[in-house]
């Protein structure tokens, strides 16, 4: 597969700490675990590991500590094919993320950013010169919000596609939404950032703010995308899901991918719906992200989604 962007990821690298029970527990609350084990997260991380391992030529950036969690962290990132020269490591320790996980595959998380803080507007400089072309970037919230201000402008200055995640949510500012291409919240954070809870409404509302596109993603309702000219709605693959958790990095990650190799965006949307549907199945952020043979195998078995125009 000919990719014609590079993908580069500037963001946050977590391991976490999960622990599955029947039922989340509600404030006050003490209940029973079933297991706990730990795997690499974190959202720019997940995204990356996401698009190597379908294939796609990728950078990470961002910083870990000079621990254990940041070793394995950076063991795991090479051992997928991610590049990973401007991951450095910084006296703070490693970020972390608290998960619990029930029986449905829902999940509540805390993250503890760590040295994911580090982060800085000089990382991101070496990071867009490490491109050989221009290529597509995605960014997420989990950097300090200056940073990921700093990229936006310097990355549209180079010429590449820029991919805003807003997660967790926060206003973006004013001025930088009309450098973004595509920015892509779930239902809860397009809500929290328009305060329109009906997600093609608030859709089009954070469109008429000046990003390209706005894609919405829905979980098991599948995704809307509205551009200027277009509104598309994919639906998600019918599986029964075990773990939600890096669902929608495992959709970012592989719209990128699409995005890379010069693909439709009705069939970009079909093919990350498929990525993600793969990744509910399985437990942990980073170990349920499918390999470009999975994915593959995975449309064989559910057919081949496609978005189409509403």
């Amino acid at each position: 597969m000919a990719y014609v962007r590079p993908i580069l990821v500037i963001g946050s690298l977590n391991m976490d700490l999960v622990a599955r029970c029947d039922h989340l527990p509600r404030p006050g609350q003490t209940v029973f675990g079933s297991d706990f084990f730990t795997a690499p997260g974190g959202k720019g991380a997940n995204q990356a590991v996401a698009a190597a391992r379908l294939g796609a030529s990728v950078t990470m950036a961002g910083c870990v500590g000079d621990d254990q969690f940041g070793r394995g962290l950076l063991n795991g990132l090479q051992a997928d094919g991610v590049a990973c020269e401007t991951v450095q490591q910084v006296t703070r320790p490693t970020g972390t993320a608290l998960i619990t996980v029930d029986d449905q595959g829902a999940n509540t998380i805390v993250v503890i950013s760590g040295a994911n803080m580090a982060c800085d507007t000089a990382l991101v400089d070496r990071a867009l010169a490490s491109l050989d072309r221009p290529g597509i970037l995605l960014l997420q919230h989990e950097i300090p919000e200056a940073t990921n201000a700093h990229a936006i402008r310097a990355a549209r200055a180079a010429g590449c596609f820029v991919v805003l995640n807003p997660a967790p949510a926060r206003a973006v500012a004013p001025e930088l939404l009309p450098l973004i291409d595509v920015i892509a919240p779930n239902e809860t954070e397009v809500a929290a950032l328009t305060g329109c809870g009906d997600p093609r409404e608030a859709a089009q509302r954070l469109l008429a703010r000046g990003p390209r596109a706005v894609l919405v993603t829905l979980g098991g309702d599948g995704a809307l995308y509205c551009s200027r000219d277009e509104v598309w709605r994919c639906p998600a693959v019918a599986v029964q899901a075990v773990d939600t958790t890096a669902a929608g990095d495992a959709y970012i990650g592989a719209l990128a991918v699409a995005q890379a190799e010069e693909r439709s965006i009705p069939e970009s949307l079909g093919f990350a719906a498929a990525a993600a549907g793969l990744a509910v199945t399985r437990l942990g952020a980073q170990p349920s992200l499918g390999t470009r043979q999975e994915v593959d195998e995975f449309i064989a078995l559910y057919g081949a989604l496609r978005a189409v125009a509403v």
